[in-house]
């Protein structure tokens, strides 16, 4: 009995895994440059979490500084605790100049970040940045050989375990500029995944139930014979 509870129990365990991670891809399946995350579990059930890298589909805008990578690589963008990696290319220009990410984070150039000043903003495949005619500095696109290593840190931005070095540039990449990557979840295989999870964390709740009943009879019949 010992054995069968902590088997339903561990089940009941995983399947609200599941759910938070479901319920957090539906909260940001609007969220431009969201990566779902892929939940498993190993033989002694310790969960691993990885990257949903798939690209999500690009849309069209009409800001010139709204930016969509085709292909694979990252945004590098410099923040207050380091450097850090996005798909969501939403930028604007700071006070300063400085292009920047929603979050006023620096979006870094081949040099550093990148400062634009000017009326006439045009933005090659390669990342290359023309105002009025003349380069002021090319993005800086990375990618990894361990993508496996990245992970979530909030406002479409991801932190890499491994270190700096381990950058590399993608074989193939597109900027597309005037257009945005949206939120690569799938709406309609969230929802079945969810009603399909409930249903299974349900089941592992009547078993447990189930369980603590036969439990209860068990001692109330060996009380009674004694």
């Amino acid at each position: 009995m010992i054995h069968d509870m902590s088997y339903a129990i561990q089940g009941a365990l995983r399947q609200e895994n599941h759910l938070e991670i479901q319920a957090n891809h539906m909260a940001n399946s609007a969220t431009t440059g969201f990566k779902s995350q892929v939940l498993s579990f190993d033989e002694v059930f310790q969960a691993h979490m990885t990257l949903d890298t798939r690209q999500g589909d690009l849309v069209a805008t009409e800001s010139p500084l709204d930016l969509a990578i085709s292909g694979d690589g990252f945004f590098k963008i410099q923040t207050d605790h380091g450097n850090r990696y996005t798909r969501n290319g939403n930028f604007s220009l700071n006070a300063e100049g400085t292009l920047v990410t929603s979050e006023g984070d620096a979006v870094l150039g081949e040099n550093g970040p990148i400062t634009i000043d000017g009326n006439v903003i045009t933005i090659s495949d390669t990342g290359e940045i023309n105002v009025d005619e003349t380069v002021v500095g090319t993005l800086k696109i990375v990618s990894f050989e361990a993508p496996e290593q990245l992970t979530k840190e909030g406002n479409s931005l991801l932190i890499h375990g491994g270190p700096e070095k381990d950058e590399i540039i993608p074989a193939e990449v597109k900027i597309r500029q005037r257009h945005l990557e949206q939120s690569n979840v799938e709406i309609i295989r969230e929802m079945t995944s969810m009603v399909t999870t409930n249903r299974s964390y349900e089941s592992f709740q009547k078993l447990m139930q189930t369980i603590d009943e036969l439990n209860a009879k068990a001692v109330t019949e060996v009380g009674r014979i004694g």
